[in-house]
């Protein structure tokens, strides 16, 4: 039997050999780099072509090595050897220790470079004026439905969704108070206080509830105070140095917001896809019962709607919906067709492999 020594030998031998074809890896990325610009080509990042690896790599698996993990390592390769061709440019709303980044974290990994633009709109701004290759933005949560400020940006950009995430968010209470009694003041974005508000009803039914602009800003107000508190996540705690009080403190035990990837042009088919249109009908008895009914027939399962108002005149709205299938999908692109027909307004928002749940 080997001895304790010799096993770490062994692995010490095995990490040197990783890093000898990370080192490999890395050469060839440069030369996938040099090919590229010899094509001329006008985007260096592939996330199809990433998603088709991760997703191979994953179902070949690697012994006992845990199957979940190995998306979550060769991500953060990919990531690395994306860095030496180009840099990877993404935006997302509010700062650094937000829900937002850690989204847009999971989807790029670490080695992009990424961009806090403080509002929802300002991502959009930023990929539509180049200074970003996407932007990340939260589109709905499970406690609190949809996020407007994305769905109205949607209706009114030429930009395209291309990618969605489900993620699950945990929200955590932290202070310089040495327990809740010490609590007198918490503060958190709205969307926070809103999620946490049972738990804050109960557990600190005296203390003043304060919204701020950004969990950055909560944590900067708790920092400076020690009867104050802030909502957060984890990562927001640990990057502001604050002492954790309580962790999951958010009302429903299952919280997930669902998160888009927005960029100048929307995915290519997988087979297992989702489309976004808005659309808007004409005034008249039953007209939103007849454009439900064209995806009725056609077979086509919707999994969200919803209405929003047109910002054009009073009273006015237009109607979002999520359905099964991608946009060059026959029976998805005949039912758009016959939604032109009958709707004075439709629009595509994109077209994008579907979340394989949580995470």
């Amino acid at each position: 039997m080997a001895t304790l020594g010799d096993l770490r030998e062994r692995i010490d031998s095995i990490d040197d050999r990783i890093l000898d074809l990370l080192a490999e890896r890395a050469e060839v990325a440069v030369e996938v780099a040099h090919a590229k610009r010899a094509a001329n080509a006008t985007q260096f990042h592939d996330p199809e072509r990433e998603r088709r690896v991760l997703t191979r790599l994953q179902a070949k698996g690697a012994g006992r090595f845990p199957r979940d993990a190995i998306r979550v390592v060769f991500r953060e390769v990919m990531s690395a050897c994306l860095s030496l061709e180009e840099p990877m440019k993404v935006a997302f709303p509010g700062t650094e220790g937000a829900f937002a980044e850690v989204a847009a974290r999971h989807l790029f990994g670490l080695a992009a470079r990424y961009r806090e633009t403080g509002t929802i709109e300002g991502v959009f701004d930023a990929v539509r004026a180049g200074e970003a290759a996407c932007g990340v933005v939260p589109v709905e949560s499970s406690t609190d439905g949809s996020v407007t400020l994305t769905a109205d940006a949607l209706i009114e950009s030429d930009l395209q969704i291309r990618q969605e995430l489900v993620l699950d968010v945990a929200y955590c209470l932290f202070s310089k108070a040495e327990g809740l009694s010490g609590v007198a003041r918490v503060h958190g974005h709205p969307h926070a206080l809103s999620q946490c508000r049972l738990w804050l009803a109960k557990h600190l039914p005296g203390a003043q509830i304060v919204q701020t602009v950004s969990a950055a800003a909560a944590a900067h107000e708790a920092l400076g105070d020690p009867s104050a508190a802030a909502i957060g996540s984890r990562g927001a705690g640990e990057l502001y140095g604050l002492p954790l009080l309580r962790e999951r403190i958010h009302d429903r035990a299952e919280n997930a917001t669902r998160f888009i990837v927005i960029a100048p042009a929307d995915a290519p088919a997988t087979g297992a896809d989702k489309t976004s249109i808005v659309f808007s009908v004409q005034e008249e008895p039953g007209a939103l019962r007849r454009v439900l009914a064209i995806f009725d027939d056609a077979g086509i399962n919707l999994t969200r709607i919803e209405s929003r108002p047109s910002r054009q005149k009073h009273w006015d709205y237009v109607f979002l919906v999520d359905l099964e299938g991608h946009r060059s999908d026959p029976r998805v692109a005949d039912a758009i067709e016959r939604l032109r027909a009958r709707c004075e307004m439709v629009k595509v928002l994109g077209s994008y492999p579907r979340s394989t749940g949580a995470r």
